[in-house]
């Protein structure tokens, strides 16, 4: 097996200052040189594209509209507005067009079951040659990593680089890696698949009834995290992130959970050894969702990617990292590339 570039990488410390947010929240300034972020940025633009026979992508918009464009995927669960303040920040900063798509059964998309997680590439082609976008980078957070990598075996004359946040690796084939809570649902992927539509229902009651004590949830969630995942989230404007996300993604329908531990548990449709984009992987060494030893085992099959390990974080840790990701893609970007052709947003 190939051995991958890795790096260690320990949470730099931020200056700690007063805001408000929109809420009426007072907690910690997220202090930069450039900026101070005072309220959560709201998006740009945001609604659903239509792709054909009923079905619809939600999505949401932040940065420059003519900046270069990078389609953000969600983590499961999750929808358009999981995307940490500081990256809403940051591609304004950087001239980033980021475009964040919420996947079927989730927001404003409407329930499908591709084949396979390759399946999502051709959506995002779709949606990309209605935008006018030539060439674009892929970021994904957790059960958005495989999508990530799906874009780049499917559409390499197309993306330019990826980025994975603490991303899931494949339960099956000779990509498969060992252990981790994600491979618990592996025997039950095909029973899951026949009963999605009632497994979907049952998660979106259950999801409809914890919202009206959301907050406390999420604190207990945090409580049991390590060390350096409570760092990010004792950010308000991280939490307020997060629950501001998980209301609109659950107000309707939630499947798209579901329909992510069904394309979990089967084979992707590529082989990670094929992938000729490049990839960065960024992963906590205290995730207890998903080891660490997964992005290293994902890290040395893709050709020319390279690890980050984030100290004492968890799974949601990398969120905090949004200028060493952005950065990192935007080095990856071919000096020619130009974003795209010049062409308006779709309509919702």
């Amino acid at each position: 097996m190939r051995m991958a570039r890795e790096r260690s990488d320990t949470p730099r410390d931020r200056q700690v200052g007063t805001l408000v947010l929109r809420d009426g929240t007072v907690g910690r300034e997220m202090g930069r040189d450039t900026h101070t972020m005072r309220v959560l940025p709201e998006p740009r633009i945001e609604g659903s594209y239509r792709l054909g026979a009923g079905r619809r992508i939600g999505f949401a918009e932040y940065g420059r509209a003519g900046g270069r464009p990078v389609f953000w995927f969600h983590g499961t669960p999750g929808g358009r507005r999981q995307i940490a303040p500081g990256a809403r920040v940051m591609a304004q900063e950087l001239g980033i067009r980021l475009i964040a798509l919420e996947r079927p059964g989730i927001g404003e998309s409407t329930p499908f079951l591709y084949a396979n997680i390759a399946g999502w590439a051709d959506d995002v082609v779709r949606i990309a040659d209605r935008l006018g976008i030539d060439r674009f980078a892929c970021v994904g957070l957790s059960g958005g990593g495989p999508y990530v990598l799906g874009c780049a075996a499917r559409a390499p004359d197309r993306m330019v680089a990826g980025a994975v946040l603490g991303g899931v690796a494949p339960t099956r084939g000779p990509d498969a890696a060992a252990g981790g809570l994600v491979s618990l649902a592996r025997p039950f992927g095909s029973a899951i698949a026949l009963g999605r539509g009632v497994v979907g229902r049952a998660v979106h009651v259950w999801a409809r009834a914890i919202m009206p004590v959301r907050s406390q949830v999420f604190a207990v969630y945090i409580a049991l995290s390590p060390e350096g995942d409570q760092r990010v989230f004792r950010q308000p404007e991280m939490r307020a992130m997060f629950v501001d996300d998980i209301v609109r993604a659950v107000r309707t329908q939630a499947h798209a959970p579901v329909l992510d531990v069904v394309l979990f548990t089967r084979p992707w449709g590529f082989a990670l050894r094929d992938i000729t984009v490049p990839i960065r992987f960024w992963h906590g060494d205290a995730d207890h969702i998903v080891p660490l030893a997964h992005a290293r085992h994902m890290a040395a099959l893709v050709p020319g990617a390279e690890l980050r390990v984030r100290h004492g974080e968890s799974h949601l840790g990398a969120l905090d990292a949004s200028d060493e990701v952005f950065g990192a893609v935007l080095d990856l970007w071919p000096a020619p590339e130009l974003p795209g052709r010049s062409a308006p947003a779709a309509a919702p």
